[in-house]
């Protein structure tokens, strides 16, 4: 069977057209923004996935380590992990010396295969998810973004990392295993300077992503980041936060999600009479939107609806 990466790599020996010439020489244009002591972000763009973004759409942490850097996240693809290793030795030339993925979602470790032999740690959760759901999230990303994802295939992460306070690379963390966004996501408590490197628990001026979601749960994951009182702030998607407004702006969010989806089952309103519902202007101005909200409703309507609607005898 032709898969579409198998197709991608017979392209790939083929002479180059004008514009399939152009597309081999894609590359991303990383940089990485001091936020605090030790601590570094590459912030992503607050777009969904596109040919133009190159599926560049997730905040990636560098932390100083005793030996290297500790990279949290590695990106959409092989070719964006590979941007990430030229990036960290401008930061430390030693590079990168551990790494960890927040959850499963692609944009999140898709980039794992350029670190073999570098420990990449998760939760265990984490770890099976990704075993299990790796291969059907990569035909949807070659669809998605096509020659950005050239030779890219899946790497679950190696090292199951416990809850509870954790050493890495001599630099110590809280590691607090969670859940809500996916089936299992880790935040990270840096001791030394209070930074929350949240995943995507936490979401800033960009809509939240809800195909795993468990939004009872996702709200108790919010209350077990908030009572840390972090110091700042790095969500998954969007700028860093040193008020804590991204976890508020996260709730308020949810919150309002699953009302309005709730209210419209309960008076009846079909999946399109769903979309066609305007967003409060707080979350209209979001990056992504109304795209997330629409998928939103692919995602959780179906279930609300069962919960919601009258059952016969």
């Amino acid at each position: 069977m032709l898969t579409r990466r198998t197709a991608l790599g017979l392209l790939a020996s083929l002479p180059l057209a004008p514009r399939a010439f152009a597309q081999a020489r894609l590359s991303y244009d990383l940089t990485a923004k001091p936020v605090t002591d030790g601590i570094w972000m590459v912030e992503g763009s607050t777009e969904y996935f596109t040919m133009e973004n190159g599926g560049a759409i997730v905040n990636v942490v560098f932390i100083k380590g005793d030996s290297g850097l500790i990279l949290i996240d590695t990106g959409s693809s092989r070719r964006y992990g590979e941007a990430l290793v030229t990036l960290a030795r401008s930061l430390d030339i030693r590079g990168i010396s551990a790494v960890v993925n927040t959850h499963h979602h692609p944009d999140h470790f898709f980039g794992n295969q350029v670190f073999a032999g570098t420990p990449i740690h998760a939760l265990g959760e984490t770890r099976q998810a990704a075993l299990a759901e790796g291969e059907g999230f990569a035909d949807n990303m070659y669809r998605l973004l096509g020659d950005w994802m050239r030779g890219t295939e899946v790497v679950p992460p190696t090292d199951v990392l416990p809850g509870g306070d954790v050493r890495l690379d001599g630099r110590d963390f809280l590691a607090l295993p969670l859940g809500g966004h996916t089936v299992a996501d880790l935040a990270l408590l840096d001791r030394r300077t209070g930074t929350l490197i949240a995943g995507d628990l936490v979401f800033h001026n960009r809509a939240p992503t809800t195909p795993s979601a468990d939004l009872p749960r996702w709200q108790g994951a919010l209350d077990a980041l908030q009572a840390e009182r972090p110091a700042l702030v790095i969500p998954g998607h969007g700028p860093a936060d040193p008020t804590g407004a991204a976890i508020t702006q996260t709730r308020d969010y949810l919150t309002w999600l699953d009302k309005t989806l709730r209210e419209g089952a309960r008076a009846g309103l079909d999946m399109i009479e769903l979309i066609e519902t305007p967003l409060p202007d707080r979350f209209a101005a979001m990056g992504a939107q109304p795209q997330e909200y629409q998928r939103s409703i692919a995602h959780l309507f179906p279930g609300i609806e069962v919960q919601e609607l009258p059952r016969g005898n």
